[in-house]
């Protein structure tokens, strides 16, 4: 039986495990998050959207994602 390995990682101020070899676009699909609405922080850093498909994600990690709001 081949095992997942998982790594611990925070999202929001939560924390979460996760499977390790998880990228960043697949994090935020998988949690049903729409990239053009959003606004990525990890590890203190902003994120280039156009990265997301590239950046795997390591334990440890510290992401951020603020939904975009509309009002007036």
């Amino acid at each position: 039986m081949k095992k997942i390995n998982k790594v611990k990682i925070k999202i929001n101020g939560k924390k979460r495990s996760i499977n390790a070899k998880m990228t960043l676009k697949h994090l935020l699909s998988v949690n049903n998050i729409a990239l053009n609405k959003v606004a990525i922080e990890m590890n203190e850093n902003i994120i280039d959207k156009k990265k997301v498909d590239k950046i795997k994600i390591k334990n440890g990690d510290k992401i951020e994602i603020v939904h975009f709001i509309g009002g007036g």
